[in-house]
């Protein structure tokens, strides 16, 4: 796995670019962070052994992660343009294709200074201060914050039939899934900083 796909990167994927901000947590803070949700060396191990079981199956899994998505108006809202009132289709392509990267990169447990600026980008697109920015979009200025804890759970788990198919045992399917679990809530934790009240992070 790299940091790219394959040697064409989506869209607006800038993971280890030097120009994005610092993030605002030294790796100190996210040692801590990860302490406190129980995400060790034996999770960090499991979400990469997870990475080549999930990179085949990356459509497949996007296919399952949309269409739960767009089967919720109140979710597809955020990628609905605010001229014509209907989901932007280019929005939606580029964010799937990162999404898709994603993927790569939460299994790729790589947990540096580059994957924290990346994570404080996210966060950034997903809060008014930058969305619809990258991908010069007309949507909506903000993803509701109520909504980024919350989606953990169907991404998590719609992760399961996927991670069964490599052949490997319940118990590894449980092991990876559970550090799948504790990576996905470190994340959405990380991207909530735009929305908390200076100093109370």
């Amino acid at each position: 796995m790299t940091h790219d796909n394959d040697t064409h990167p989506p869209s607006g994927y800038r993971f280890s670019d030097p120009q994005l901000p610092r993030a605002p947590w030294s790796l100190a803070d996210l040692n801590n962070m990860m302490a406190a949700c129980l995400l060790g060396p034996d999770d960090v191990a499991a979400l990469r052994r997870s990475g080549p079981l999930l990179d085949p199956q990356r459509e497949a899994i996007l296919d399952v992660w949309y269409g739960f998505v767009g089967s919720h108006s109140f979710l597809l809202d955020s990628f609905v343009d605010t001229k014509t009132g209907q989901p932007d289709g280019d929005y939606l392509s580029r964010v799937r294709a990162r999404f898709g990267q994603w993927i790569l990169d939460t299994a790729r447990a790589d947990y540096d200074e580059n994957w924290l600026r990346y994570q404080f980008e996210i966060g950034r697109r997903h809060h008014r201060v930058a969305k619809n920015a990258t991908d010069n979009a007309h949507a909506s200025p903000l993803v509701p914050f109520r909504f980024l804890p919350l989606l953990a759970q169907p991404i998590v788990d719609t992760l399961r039939p996927f991670l069964s198919r490599g052949g490997v045992t319940m118990a590894e399917v449980d092991a990876m899934q559970n550090a799948w679990r504790k990576a996905v809530l470190l994340q959405v934790t990380l991207w909530s900083y735009p929305y908390i009240i200076e100093g109370d992070f």
